[in-house]
Parts: structure tokens; C-alpha cells; sequence
């Protein structure tokens, strides 16, 4: 019996399944390891607590004196919960986050030790900054970096160690993470989406970003993925044909938790709830051993933080419960991948969102300009956002049968669609009023009516508007949400500034600024028409629609990178004050680097899996049936042995015709591999290996797909789609 045998049986083993249950309610031990406000108030004396809640709501610096103050508040919590550490958690230009313990230890110079933490230690520590990615911002040799507290996002305990949330910069100042420019694209649709409220309100004086993620993710058993040696190096399957039963049924999607799942969801909930993470949805998705785990919307800078957060507790949750979580965006072929539908608005201090529409005709108005406002950003942008959430691993999921395509448009529905060609074909200043819900009777007895919202959802666009929010669908499971939020912050920030700067040029020639307002929504409207598509954005009707609209359609990733370097992305980013030309560059040398190096690994666990398993497995059964064709011929007349070795032989040549095949596009591929790796511009490197590399991964697949058709089971070494994707 081969190893897969014994792997598949001990995963298929029935498992106990505890389910956790503490005693409290979830709003009672919410954040309890979390120093919130609350804690801030008991731990803090009264003018210090004043000081931080005033540089947390208004960005005021803090001094090193209250720093101190606040860092001995923060120890005295932290050591009577039980930490012994504490480190600078920051989010390096990778797919993680990033820590360095210390103790809270200093000598008495007594001969003992004392529990210290400094201010200092609270607000700035040095990391090494030319070993994380940096683009060429820093040499080996220009080490000093530097990562300094976020107040904005509150300090939490994990295990021992008290973490601190933390930006991350280099000696010379640019931003080597995705915290400090998405804190800067939030400072800029601030600033410029107070603006254009203030012109519907004045009292409004801040306008905040909101993001609600929902996170798809995969589990499987622990022991099947350590003998899938493709899932531990790459995150997703290189090789295996689809299971005679995966999706097709429909009845996964929103059915019934498995015991075993929903005693890991408990438990991680439970976790992330501890740790402040509003944890609201759980649901079965619709590929099989794919699930969803969604929060209650937050500001975006802690939604971040907090989604990163999760992603990491998921992985350690699942291997307590025999699980390994899989969260990239296509681990398995042939089965729905796996994204980061990324909820987003905008409100106001004085409680309006934004994105929602109003109760009168006025409230409409100032509604619809920040809709108009949002898709001219999307629209002069659409290309940079695709390149925001395009990469080497959802390169597998956008444009499937279950993602968007790398396409950006933006579905509004009828009643939004109609809204705005009113306004826009409307030759006077007259204001429309907008239908909210109506009721649906149903011809059901003992059901009420429905309240039925003005307009349907469409899972095919991108970036749909969805109530009272956009859903940026494109975004990958394992992706970082900054990256997406920094570029859609930063082009609503400019379209939002320069909308204000046009109405208060008329406005200060005399002009009525009501006329002024929906004199300019017409242009806008008018202009932003090709991001506008409510139909079917699988369809190749619509990227032939595209193409003549003028959006960005091309598909490499690292030609779609080159958008970062448009002049006009440059432009925004900087008048933005968000990221200079320098950064964006830097971040594109990390893009093209991360790109073909991904690609580079799984070109070389392919080849090593082809030449160390699957063609000997081949060659194996080929030899067995070569045994039972001889034999035949041995015991039988020749026609008779003939027309009873037929099929043996026609799998004979089958082996042969498969194996021939993989052993040499292995061979070419390596040797495509060796050329490219010669090449030193990260771009052209980076192109190579998509243009010239990846096909190769997908055409040996297929051959290694039909050979398992072939091979007998029994000797197969790697479980199959079958065993990897119904938990037991």
C-alpha cells in the first residue's frame, strides 16, 4: 500500500470535535486582550488618557513625556495579563506581517533585572530594513530602518508578547510597508471628502474611510497537505484531476458546517473576538471545503490591521483542530478560487454615510455626487487599481467562472443608472427625488411581505455599488487590503479635490452653487460613462465592449504593473502627498521580483515532482502492464492474446506518449528557466516568466492529469482531488 493509502486513512479517521464555550457572552470578553478605551481609562492618569484619545481622533503628535506615561500604563496591563514581550508589528511589502520580541527586561545594575518599557521602546524601534523588501530603496550595507507606533490602531496581546501596531520606513523616510501610504490615502480622502461635504453641510468636519472585508478561505486535512509537497511549498495544487464530484451539485455553498469546521470557526471566533476583531458571518462557500468568515465593518486602517491579524490566527486555529487553511486564491483547479470582497464607503463625523442614499431630494444630490465622484476616480484610474489587486496567485482566479476579469468596471443598477441620466440629459436645476425600498408580496401563506431593495446585486462586476457601499470583488484571498485601499483612496482623493476645486472656481465668479454642482455631475457623468456596465462582466462580448470603451485590458501582470508608472498615477500619488515617484518605483521592482519568483518556485517543485514521482509512478505501472502483456503472450495463440492485451497495450502507449511529453517540457522549461534567470531587469525577468515559463506549467499539468486517469491507484504517491476536498 503506497503512502497515500496511509495519509488518507489517518486524515479520514473521525476525530473528536470540541467546541468551545465560555461562559461569558461574546460583548463580554470582547477586546479582552485588546488596550482599548476602556483600558486606556482605567491604566492611564486622566490628562495622558485626554492627550492619546485627542492623537488617536485628530493625529496630534504625542510627547515623549506622555509617551512614557503611556507606556507604563500599557506595561502595567500588559504584565498583569500575563505578557512578558513586546515588539513593533509592522506590514512589509510580503504577504505577512512582521515582529522582534524583547523582554520587558533591563538591568537594575544591582546584579538583577527590572521589568522596564520605555516610551522610546513604545514609539520607535530599528529594524533592519535592507533585509526586507525594499525595491532598491536600500543596499545590504544601508541597514537602518526605523518602525514607529500607530495609536491609531490599538495595542493587543498575543501569547506573551504585547504588540504594537507600527508603521515602517527607511532611514531616508520612504515607506518600506503598506500601513504608512494607506494612513496617508486616508489623511488625503479626508481632507478632500470633507471639502465637497461641507458644501452640502458645514458642519461636517472629518470624513473617514470604512472597509468590511469577508474572507474566503480552504481547509484540509493536515495530514493530506503535508504529503502534498506542491500545497506546503506553493499554497495551491500544481498537478491532480478534478474529482469526479466537486461543485457541480450547488450543495455546498450556505449548506451545513461540518462538526469539525464549526468547531474551528468557534474557536477562532472566540480568538479573534478576544482580540477585538468584530467577527459577524461564517458560512460554507460554494466550492467544497471552502468557507467565509466576514466582521462588521471598521475604519479602514484597523480593518487592515485586523484582517491581517485573522489571516494569521486562521493558519495557527486550523492546525489545533487538524486542519491546514489555505488562503491562496486558487488552491485546487477546476473549483471556485478564493477572494477579499473588500466593503467600502465613506462617513462623516456628524454620522452620514456617504455612499447611502438620503431622505430628501437635497441628501440625494450630495449622495450622488460622491457616487459620480468615486467612479471618475475609478474610471482615469482603472487601470493602477487592476494592477492593485493583480499577482502571481490571483492571476489563477480573476476572469474564471467565479471572479471577476481583469477588467475594472462598475455595476450601479437601474435605479442609480436612471438616477443619473436624469441628472445628466436635465437642462435645469431640478431635483429628483429616489425610491427606497418596496414591498413584495409573496403568495405564500404565514409569509410576510418582503421589503425589497431598489436594485439587484452583480456578482460579475469588480466594483459594484451595493446600498451604501462599493464592493471591490477583485481582491485576492492572501492579498494585504492596503494595496487595493491606498490606490482607490488616492484616486477618489483627487477626483473628490479637484470636483471642489472647479465648483469654487465658478462659485466665486458669482455663480449659484447649486446650478454649479449639477453642472459639473453632468460632465462627470458624462465623462465616467465606460466604467459604467451593470451586464454579464464574464462574458467576451463584454471585453470586446471594453476594449472599444477604452478601459485597460491587458492581462499580463507584469505589464499591467507598469501602470504604477503612468505619469498621471505618479501625479495623483504625489499631489495626494501619499507616495512619491521613488516609492512607486521601489514597489514595482518588489511587484516584478515577487512575480516571477513565485512562478520560479513552482516551476521547480513541478519538475522536481514530475522527475521523483509522478514519471516513476509511470514507468512503474507501465512495466506491470508491459508484465501482463508478456504474460498473455505466453499463455494464449497470437490472436487471442492480441485481442486480449489490446487495452494494456493501448495504456502502454499512452504512458509512453504522457511521460515523453513531461519529461521534455520539464527539460525545456529549466532550461527557459536558466535564460530567464540570466536576465537582470526585475521587469523584463518578470515578463520572461510569464510569457515563457508559466504555459509550461499549465501543459504539464494536463499530461500529469491524464496519467492519473491511468496509473492505478494503489501506487499513486499524492492524494487526489477526491481525498483533499470532503472532509470527513
Amino acid at each position: 500500500m503506497s503512502l497515500r493509502f496511509n495519509v488518507v486513512e489517518e486524515a479520514f479517521k473521525k476525530h473528536p470535535v470540541e467546541v468551545p464555550a465560555p461562559a461569558e457572552r461574546p460583548s463580554e470578553y470582547f477586546g479582552k486582550y485588546v488596550f482599548n478605551q476602556k483600558k486606556m481609562f482605567e491604566y492611564l492618569p486622566s490628562n495622558v488618557y485626554r492627550k492619546l484619545r485627542q492623537s488617536i481622533t485628530e493625529g496630534t503628535p504625542l510627547d515623549m513625556q506622555t509617551a512614557d506615561e503611556i507606556a507604563a500604563g500599557m506595561k502595567k496591563w500588559a504584565m498583569e495579563m500575563g505578557a512578558t514581550h513586546c515588539t513593533h508589528r509592522f506590514q512589509p511589502l510580503t504577504d505577512g506581517t512582521a515582529e522582534k520580541h524583547d523582554a520587558f527586561v533591563e538591568h537594575d545594575w544591582k546584579g538583577g533585572m527590572v521589568e522596564e518599557f520605555s516610551g522610546k521602546q513604545l514609539v520607535q524601534q530599528e529594524p533592519d530594513a535592507s533585509s526586507f523588501p525594499n525595491g532598491g530603496i536600500r543596499s545590504t550595507f544601508e541597514a537602518r530602518g526605523y518602525s514607529a507606533w500607530d495609536p491609531a490602531s490599538p495595542v493587543f496581546i498575543l501569547g506573551d508578547t504585547l504588540m504594537i501596531p507600527t508603521v515602517f520606513i527607511s532611514y531616508t523616510g520612504e515607506a518600506l510597508d503598506y500601513k504608512a501610504p494607506l494612513k496617508k490615502s486616508l489623511a488625503a480622502i479626508d481632507k478632500a471628502g470633507t471639502a465637497v461635504a461641507q458644501l452640502f453641510n458645514p458642519e461636517v468636519t472629518r470624513v473617514s474611510t470604512n472597509l468590511g472585508w469577508e474572507q474566503e478561505y480552504f481547509l484540509v486535512d493536515e495530514g493530506l497537505y503535508a504529503a502534498r509537497p506542491d500545497l506546503l511549498l506553493t499554497g495551491r495544487t500544481l498537478m491532480g484531476h478534478e474529482s469526479s464530484k466537486n461543485q457541480q451539485m450547488d450543495d455546498h455553498y450556505f449548506g451545513a458546517i461540518p462538526d469539525r469546521v464549526q468547531a474551528y470557526m468557534r474557536d477562532l471566533e472566540i480568538q479573534a473576538l478576544e482580540l477585538g476583531i468584530p467577527c459577524k458571518t461564517r458560512h460554507n462557500e460554494v466550492a467544497p471545503n471552502q468557507f467565509e468568515l466576514a466582521p462588521i465593518f471598521e475604519e479602514c486602517n484597523l480593518a487592515v490591521d485586523h484582517n491581517m491579524l485573522l489571516m494569521e490566527l486562521m493558519r495557527r486555529v486550523a492546525r489545533k483542530h487538524g486542519f491546514r487553511c489555505l488562503l491562496h486564491e486558487k488552491p485546487f483547479a477546476g473549483i471556485n478560487g478564493s477572494g477579499k470582497h473588500n466593503n467600502w464607503s465613506l462617513t462623516t463625523d456628524t454620522g452620514i454615510i456617504l455612499h447611502a442614499p438620503g431622505k430628501t431630494a437635497e441628501d440625494n444630490l450630495r449622495f450622488i455626487t460622491f457616487v459620480v465622484q468615486t467612479l471618475r476616480g475609478v474610471h482615469r484610474h482603472n487601470g493602477v487599481l487592476k494592477a492593485s489587486v493583480m499577482s502571481a496567485t490571483n492571476d489563477h482566479r480573476l476572469g474564471a467562472n467565479e471572479a471577476p476579469p481583469a477588467i475594472i468596471s462598475s455595476f450601479l443598477g437601474k435605479q442609480i443608472t436612471e438616477y443619473l441620466e436624469k441628472i445628466a440629459t436635465s437642462t435645469n436645476d431640478e431635483l429628483f427625488q429616489m425610491e427606497g425600498k418596496h414591498g413584495l408580496k409573496l403568495d405564500v401563506p404565514q409569509i410576510p411581505e418582503l421589503m425589497v431593495d431598489n436594485t439587484d446585486r452583480n456578482r460579475t462586476s469588480p466594483f459594484a455599488f451595493t446600498g451604501n457601499r462599493f464592493e471591490f470583488r477583485a481582491v485576492g484571498s492572501i492579498a494585504n487590503c492596503a494595496c487595493a485601499m491606498i490606490v482607490l483612496n488616492t484616486a477618489v482623493a483627487e477626483a473628490l479635490t479637484e470636483f471642489r476645486q472647479r465648483v469654487d472656481a465658478r462659485m466665486a465668479k458669482g455663480e449659484n452653487k447649486l446650478s454649479v454642482i449639477l453642472d459639473e455631475l453632468r460632465k462627470d457623468i458624462k465623462a465616467c460613462q465606460p466604467i459604467h456596465f451593470d451586464g454579464n462582466g464574464y462574458s467576451d462580448e463584454w471585453k470586446e465592449e471594453a476594449q472599444r470603451r477604452g478601459l485597460d485590458c491587458e492581462s499580463s501582470t507584469p505589464l499591467v504593473y507598469d501602470r504604477y508608472l503612468d505619469e498621471t498615477t505618479v501625479q495623483m500619488f504625489e499631489q495626494q502627498n501619499v507616495m512619491n515617484r521613488h516609492e512607486l518605483k521601489a514597489r514595482n521592482e518588489i511587484k516584478w521580483e515577487t512575480y516571477w519568483k513565485k512562478i520560479q518556485i513552482e516551476s521547480r517543485v513541478l519538475g522536481d515532482l514530475c522527475l521523483n514521482h509522478i514519471i516513476p509512478v509511470a514507468t512503474r505501472y507501465q512495466s506491470d502492464l508491459v508484465d501482463n502483456v508478456l504474460k498473455i503472450q505466453q499463455a494464449f495463440e497470437s490472436d487471442r492474446a492480441q485481442q486480449l492485451a489490446a487495452y494494456n497495450i493501448t495504456l502502454i502507449d499512452q504512458i509512453n506518449e504522457h511521460s515523453t511529453f513531461i519529461v521534455n517540457a520539464v527539460e525545456e522549461m529549466i532550461e527557459k528557466r536558466k535564460q530567464a534567470n540570466r536576465i537582470e531587469s526585475e521587469r523584463d525577468k518578470a515578463i520572461a516568466y510569464h510569457d515563457t515559463i508559466a504555459p509550461y506549467l499549465r501543459d504539464i499539468r494536463y499530461h500529469i492529469d491524464k496519467l492519473e486517469l491511468i496509473v492505478n491507484d494503489r501506487i499513486g504517491p499524492l492524494p487526489k482531488y477526491r481525498e483533499l476536498l470532503f472532509i470527513r
